[in-house]
């Protein structure tokens, strides 16, 4: 249900820090004031003591842990698509041992997302059975092979999800939202395991033919709290939700800067937040270079973008890059 005032804090970085200010999420940004957005006024600044108790408390309260992840430094969430078709990767680790390889040689990754469906623009559904052969062996390979890091499994579907919990996988993320399948989140719930809920308009096959709004910030927002409430009311914690604007699931390039450039108004949710703009179509329609590989330098501007308004996860390509810029970024912040 639409409110009648949303809450941006304006976070800021860096060693001056003025007093009064306020930490937001429990991680490594602060912020003293808050954009107020309505549907029928101008946005307006006010002070952020001037918030009322609730929303002040969901943008100040640490996040806890996710998949035993805590979250008061940035995460970084490795892609593993095991698929022939995904946009800007497939079929590079649709082989078993190709994509084990892959996970291993993603150093710096903090969890690797397996996912056996691509949900680029225009793809079809993929079976279960499918969906399952493709990524519960891998799943498995990687425990064998001592893979520490957690792993979540990129799906729709509760039988594919069932069969990854059980080869290994700790994290459920869901493009659909937990809209697709009604047989998912009690499942989640019951396993106890974190989830990740994303926006969508549309399923993938349809969401890029026209995708429209009325006000793509707040309306995302809006479908964000009604899918964490309505999962935390089919059992499973609020703790742990990870929300996710869904950056290119039914958007257009207007539409995706539009959230970015204010993306710190989700931590108003009181969830941690996860940003999968990885190799997405607008970055290469801005910058340049191709398809793939040659977008890695965009996205990984995007994601220091979204670091610095204080967002927890990064869903991410080119790890490894994004682990370097990012630790550069850290250093210069803080002068240390």
């Amino acid at each position: 249900m639409p409110q009648a005032e949303y809450y941006r804090p304006l976070p800021q970085v860096g060693p001056a820090r003025p007093e009064g200010a306020l930490t937001l999420a429990g991680g490594w940004t602060w912020f003293s004031q808050v954009e107020v957005l309505s549907r029928t006024a101008a946005p307006r600044v006010c002070a952020a003591a001037d918030l009322p108790g609730a929303a002040l408390d969901a943008l100040t309260a640490a996040r806890p842990p996710v998949a035993g992840l805590a979250l008061d430094a940035p995460r970084l969430m490795g892609i593993l698509n095991v698929t022939p078709d995904s946009f800007s990767d497939g079929g590079r680790h649709f082989a078993k041992a190709d994509a084990v390889a892959g996970a291993q040689a993603m150093r710096g990754a903090d969890i690797i997302d397996i996912g056996g469906e691509s949900t680029r623009p225009g793809a079809a559904t993929v079976p279960e059975d499918d969906e399952i052969a493709r990524t519960v062996p891998v799943i498995g390979e990687l425990r064998k092979a001592g893979l520490v890091q957690p792993i979540s499994i990129d799906t729709r579907k509760a039988r594919v999800a069932q069969a990854a919990l059980d080869a290994g996988a700790d994290l459920v993320n869901d493009v659909s939202g937990f809209t697709y399948d009604p047989g998912l989140a009690p499942l989640c719930a019951a396993r106890g395991v974190p989830v990740c809920t994303m926006h969508a308009q549309g399923d993938p096959e349809t969401m890029q033919d026209d995708p429209r709004y009325d006000d793509v910030l707040l309306d995302v927002f809006d479908v964000l709290a009604a899918q964490i409430d309505r999962l935390a009311g089919l059992g499973i914690a609020r703790s742990a939700i990870v929300a996710d604007p869904g950056i290119g699931f039914g958007k257009t390039l207007d539409h995706n800067l539009a959230l970015l450039s204010r993306i710190s108004l989700f931590h108003s949710l009181g969830v941690p937040i996860l940003l999968g703009a990885s190799r997405k179509r607008f970055i290469g329609t801005l910058g340049g270079g191709g398809d793939g590989a040659g977008r890695a330098p965009g996205s990984v501007a995007v994601a220091l973008a979204a670091v610095a308004q204080g967002i927890q996860i990064l869903r991410v390509h080119d790890v490894a890059d994004t682990r370097q810029a990012l630790t550069l970024w850290q250093a210069c912040v803080s002068g240390a």
